[in-house]
Parts: C-alpha cells; sequence; structure tokens
C-alpha cells in the first residue's frame, strides 16, 4: 500500500484507521476536507470513487485508496511518481541455477517422465500437470511402461491417460491385468477416468465407462484372492457402492463370481439360497471361509484386521506379531502398537521372524517413518502432545494428547537395528566409494513426507526440515497475488510474534502496521488485486531488534480475508528476501534477494508455511494450512493462544528427532559402501572416521 515502504508507514496505526472511518463516513462531494479543512482539493479516485483529498493523503506514496485499500487504476490523476530509493543499490545476487537448451524434445520430455514415473512418494499438483503433458510424446505413453511405477496414483494417472488413447482391446487387456493389482487401483482407474482425485482424498462422481473396459475391470476384481479383494473394497466402502453403480457387478455374477460376492458383503445384499443369484453367491462364499462367513441370508467378511485387532485386544504379542508378518507394510505401520505388548526386555521371537522375512518387502517410507518413530519412543513423553497429519488436499495438522507409555528399551532397540540392517544391506547393493564425505547439516534436513501436498517452492526441502537464514538483518517476507476476474480477492500477510514459552507478545499485520521500534514493519493492506499488475505486501523483519525486545519465534501466515481459496486465483505466491539492514530499502520487488518463494495452491485460505527461530536465526519449514475462522481471517481470530498451540506443537513434532532425516540415510549409504567417511562441519577440520 505504502509505496515508500518501510519509510513511511505510519507509526500509530490506530490514528490512521481513525482518519481512515472519518473520511469515509463524513466526507461529502463539493465541501472542505473533512480533514484538513481546504475546499477543491476533494476528488473520487478510480474504479472505488471514494472522495479522497489530494493534500491529507500522499498520491506519491499510495498505491491503493486510502480509505478502501482497493487498487487504483494506474492512469488515475491520484497517484504520483515516486522515486526509486533502491535504484541504484549493488546487491549480491542470490543462488544461480544452470539452464541447458533443450534440443531433442521426444529424449527430454522422456527423461521428466521417467523421472516423475520412479518417484517413490506422490506427485504435486505442478508434477501431475507435467506428467500429464508430456505422457504422449514418450514410450511410456504409447504404454511401453517402466517395470515398476513404485506410487499407485502415478501408476493410476498414467492407465487412465493411456484407456482414454483408446489402445486396441487385447493390448489394453494385458496393459490392466498386468498393472492393476489391488481392488483400489481399479477403484483409482474409475477415479480418473471420471475426472476424478486418484489419490481418492476426494469423492469423485464416476461416469459410465464402455462395457469392453467394464468386463476388463471386473475380470481384474475376479482374478484377485478373496482375502484381499473383500478387504481393500471395505477401506472405501462409499466410492465402492458408487463405483459398483457403474460396474454392475450382479449382472455378470456366472462370469465374475468373487467381483459379485465382494460386491454383496459391501452392500450387505440379502442372499436368499432360492434364487440362482443368491445360491450362486453363497455358494462362492461358501469356497471362501478366509475371506467371508453366512450370516443368515446376509454374507459377512472375516477380515486379516479383524483377526489382528483381537490378538491385539487380548494381549496375545506372538499372535499379533504373527499375524502382522502375513502383511509386511502393515507389520511395519503398527510397530509401536506390537511394541506395547512387550511385557519385558527381550524381543517376542515371533515378531523378530517376521521382522526378519517382511522387511526386504517394505517400501522405503513405511521403513524410514518406522525408523525415525521408533527412536525415540522410550522417552516419557507424557503431557505432550502427538501431531497427525491427515490426507487432504493440501496439509493440515491435528494434534492430541500423549498418553502411550514409554516402550520397553531392549525390544526397541532390536527392532531399530533391524530396521537399520534392512536399509544397509539395501545401500550395500551400490557401487561402492573410496571416501564418502558428508555435511554435518543434512541433520536439519527430514526425509520428505506427504509429497502430495507439498508447495512448489524455489528451494525444495522436505517439510519439518530447518534451514538457516541467510546473512543480513532484515528477513523481508513477500506475497503477491492476481484476483480472478469479477471476483475482488483481498490476501493478508501476517506475522505473530512469541516468547521462549509460546506466551503471545505481538503481531504485525493491517491492524498493528509497525511491532516494537521498528523490529518489524508492515507495508500496508492492499484490498484487491486485479490484473495484470495484482498486489503485493511486504513485512520487514529486523532480527536482532526482535531478538532484543524478547521476542524468541516468529510465525507468519496469509489469510484469504474474503474467504477465496488460494486454488482460485490465477496467481499466488509468498517467500522471504534477505536484505542488509543499514542499505536502501523501498517497496521495489527485487529477484536477486529472493531466497525462498513458493505456491498457495489448494482448496485452502490460511497457510502457515514457517516458523522462524529469531533467536538461532533459523527457519523450520511447516508448509501447513490451517482452518478457517468463520469468516473473518487474522491472527485476532485465530487468537494467540490457539495459534500459539500450533505453532508450538509443530515446533515439537519436528524438533524432537522423532522423523528420519536425511543425515540418517547419508550415514547409512556410507557406512554400506565406504572404508572411509569424512565429516564436514563448524569445526576447522573434518573428523575421518575409517
Amino acid at each position: 500500500l505504502f509505496r515508500r515502504f518501510p519509510r513511511t508507514v505510519p507509526r500509530d496505526t490506530e490514528a490512521l484507521y481513525v482518519d481512515r472511518v472519518f473520511a469515509f463516513l463524513l466526507q461529502q462531494p463539493e465541501q472542505p476536507c473533512v480533514l484538513c479543512g481546504e475546499a477543491r482539493t476533494v476528488l473520487p479516485v478510480s474504479p472505488c470513487a471514494h472522495l479522497v483529498c489530494r493534500l491529507c493523503w500522499d498520491g506519491s506514496d499510495y498505491a491503493g485508496c486510502p480509505l478502501c485499500h482497493r487498487r487504483i487504476d494506474g492512469d488515475d490523476p491520484f497517484l504520483r511518481p515516486v522515486r526509486a530509493v533502491g535504484a541504484a543499490r549493488a546487491t549480491v545476487p542470490g543462488p544461480l541455477r544452470l539452464l541447458r537448451l533443450g534440443t531433442d524434445m521426444t529424449a527430454d520430455a522422456t527423461t521428466a517422465v521417467d523421472a516423475l514415473l520412479a518417484r517413490r512418494t506422490p506427485l504435486s499438483p505442478q508434477d501431475r500437470d507435467d506428467l500429464l503433458t508430456l505422457l504422449p510424446l514418450t514410450p511410456a505413453g504409447r504404454g511401453d511402461l517402466p517395470q515398476d511405477i513404485p506410487v499407485r496414483e502415478t501408476k493410476a494417472l498414467v492407465l487412465g491417460a493411456l484407456v482414454r488413447r483408446a489402445p486396441s482391446r487385447p493390448a489394453l487387456r494385458r496393459l490392466l491385468a498386468e498393472r492393476l493389482t489391488t481392488a483400489t487401483d481399479v477403484l483409482r482407474l474409475l477415479a480418473v477416468l471420471s475426472g476424478g482425485d486418484a489419490g481418492l482424498v476426494t469423492p469423485a462422481r464416476f461416469t459410465n465407462v464402455p462395457r469392453s473396459l467394464r468386463r476388463d475391470l471386473l475380470s481384474v476384481l475376479d482374478g484377485l484372492p478373496a482375502p484381499y479383494l473383500v478387504e481393500d473394497m471395505l477401506r472405501h466402502p462409499t466410492a465402492w457402492k458408487r463405483a459398483a453403480e457403474v460396474l454392475h457387478p450382479f449382472e455378470g455374477h456366472t462370469r465374475h463370481p468373487r467381483a459379485a460376492l465382494a460386491t454383496a458383503v459391501l452392500r450387505g445384499t440379502r442372499l436368499g439360497p432360492d434364487t440362482a443369484f443368491g445360491a450362486a453367491l453363497l455358494t462362492t462364499a461358501a469356497a471362501h471361509p478366509d475371506a467371508v462367513r453366512p450370516d443368515g441370508t446376509r454374507v459377512r467378511p472375516a477380515t486379516w484386521a479383524g483377526r489382528l485387532e483381537q490378538a491385539v485386544a487380548e494381549g496375545d504379542a506372538a499372535r499379533a506379531a504373527a499375524l502382522a508378518g502375513e502383511r509386511p507394510g502393515e507389520l511395519v505401520r503398527r510397530l509401536d502398537v506390537l511394541l506395547r505388548l512387550h511385557t519385558d526386555e527381550a524381543l517376542v521371537p515371533e515378531l523378530e521372524k517376521a521382522l526378519r522375512h517382511g522387511l526386504p518387502k517394505v517400501g522405503p517410507g513405511p521403513l524410514l517413518s518406522a525408523l525415525g518413530a521408533l527412536r525415540t519412543r522410550t522417552e516419557d513423553r507424557t503431557g505432550t502432545r502427538r501431531v497427525f497429519f491427515p490426507r487432504g488436499d493440501v496439509t493440515r495438522a491435528l494434534s492430541v494428547p500423549e498418553r502411550r507409555p514409554a516402550l520397553p528399551a531392549g525390544p526397541v532397540s532390536e527392532v531399530v537395528a533391524l530396521l537399520e540392517g534392512e536399509l544397509l544391506r539395501r545401500f550395500a547393493a551400490g557401487r561402492p566409494y573410496e571416501l564418502s564425505v558428508l555435511d554435518a547439516g543434512l541433520t536439519d534436513l527430514t526425509v520428505p513426507f506427504t509429497e502430495r501436498t507439498a508447495a512448489k517452492a524455489l528451494v525444495t526441502v522436505g517439510r519439518g526440515s530447518v534451514q538457516a537464514l541467510p546473512e543480513g538483518s532484515v528477513l523481508r517476507l513477500f506475497l503477491h497475488w492476481t484476483e480472478p476476474r469479477g471476483n475482488r480477492t483481498d490476501l493478508d500477510l501476517s506475522v505473530a510474534f512469541f516468547d521462549a514459552e509460546w506466551t503471545f507478545t505481538g503481531l504485525c499485520d493491517y491492524t498493528n502496521l509497525v511491532h516494537g521500534p521498528d523490529a518489524a514493519i508492515h507495508s500496508g493492506d492492499l484490498t484487491s488485486a486485479p490484473a495484470p499488475r495484482g498486489a503485493t505486501e511486504y513485512v520487514d523483519l529486523d532480527l536482532e531488534r526482535l531478538a532484543r525486545r524478547g521476542d524468541t519465534y516468529a510465525v507468519p501466515l496469509v489469510f484469504s480475508y474474503n474467504n477465496v481459496p488460494f486454488e482460485e486465483l490465477p496467481d499466488a505466491f509468498a517467500g522471504f528476501m534477505a536484505l542488509p539492514a543499514d542499505g536502501p530499502r523501498d517497496a521495489t520487488y527485487d529477484p536477486r534477494t529472493v531466497r525462498q518463494r513458493f505456491d498457495l495452491a489448494g482448496d485452502s485460505k490460511v497457510c502457515l508455511p514457517m516458523i522462524v527461530d529469531l533467536a538461532r536465526r533459523r527457519a523450520l519449514w511447516t508448509d501447513t494450512h490451517l482452518p478457517s475462522a468463520g469468516g473473518f481471517q487474522s491472527i485476532g481470530s485465530h487468537g494467540g493462544g490457539d495459534l500459539a498451540a500450533v505453532a508450538g506443537d509443530l515446533w515439537q513434532q519436528f524438533t524432537s528427532g522423532g522423523r528420519a532425516t536425511l543425515w540418517d540415510l547419508a550415514v547409512l549409504r556410507a557406512a554400506a559402501l565406504s572404508p572411509e567417511v569424512a565429516v564436514v562441519s563448524r569445526e576447522p577440520e573434518p573428523a575421518v572416521l575409517r
């Protein structure tokens, strides 16, 4: 709003607000200004038509209407040129990225697509768009898929694109039979073909599919083992009931009896033995006692999960471990529950056997998550809080009190050793190195998780990573957005401050433009962002002044004031710059000073991108979204206490050592492949280990 920011930002926000409201309510055309009394200086501005005194409000400083803060038309006479304060500033350029000129579109597209298909975490929205755009240019777009596509959502996207291109019927049938290995794979494909979400996070409205494709998909379902088919369909009951309306499994129950049986279990269909349909399905049910059990005229599931939960409820550690070992992925995900059944310092032999047999079949994501979580479970953390990240279009955090008792040290140590041993075994298959050089700074970078909802950023780090702030005393936060045509959109950049005990100490936003003696300064609130210029807001944080006044943490927030979701904006991004404290500063956006930039996306209206540790000059990357409060968006509406609880829980979650880091991976890889390792840290000489 203030084009000569930060020099001209009013230090008394309340006085400025009173003047705005006074002029808004009482100013009349052809009368003297209600603030200064001068005549012939009050004129309307475009496009809002508010009456503005040219003497009271400086047209060389305001970028929007002084009364409503909407952007003013660029040719309005109220706006006057402003001298660029920092035009001659010598700025040290930031990190540079080497670009390569592409000359072979097919080869370059194939390289990019192969990398996306090989990725072991779900793709972000931008990556999904890239994959679908480049896929037709590659062999994968003609059905020549790699042997393994680790992420099932990605596989569903590719198969959906291939089905739409309508390859020959035999080739398509063969491809579906090879690649669809679970019932959920079929459900994901149906969602993609209906224009829905391959991750099954949001409900899809399934559209009709051709009869030939319907038969192929029912054949895939019928070829799956009955226990897995029934359980898989029960994981998404509502979606499968809708999908059944498209697939019509009962019409061909004689051709696809197991698919029809699983649907009858899902729906709770009555199966009378006096009808051909009921008698046929009851006969099929009798052939699969490991999957279903008869219950009068209905068939109920007899699931593996139910048997496991019963063993856990009865405290039978040996039986629970043996059952969990049948499914290695679930075994690793339920390790905490299984270890809670141990009453002494020895690992149950059945659990050790299950781990030794199953770990080679577990994906790297669950393996690393279990390793990080178990290492801290021998500590007594009752009274703290646990943080969960439920699946969704954007990442949200849910915290609950920690009520689990600490686990016995002996069994935990044995399980951690088995997990590390499996990682060492996998790394040992690589090419050996004579010397590995490790950077101790990798301890601050977490192994990525929930990448499906990660923000597209200039500097990509895993959620929960800690990074040192760039050199310079001033950290400038920025927010830029462009509103949809015909839909005025007001985003707000705000910062809340807390002391070491997470007690609220103040804020810097549109209600309080200056925090402390120039420790934090807001550039002013713009309430519209018409294309093509959009709107930009800044907050300058003087890290030294903030630390001196007792502020320990700064929590930036981006709000959509009038509840327009970020995903509806043509352009919306935020980030921070590094500026010298003693150099000239103005409201110019200088790309050379940008150290982090990230997109605002998804069905969200409040984003908490990071938490800044002012005392130690480091930032924790949270990339988390908060629920909107009512319809009024500000730090005040969330309350200092509520925001402190959320930020404090996230800080504790990510800094307590409960997640595997890139240092863990580097150490294990070096130990598996190198006889000599050098560790580079802040010490003058690297430490060498043999």
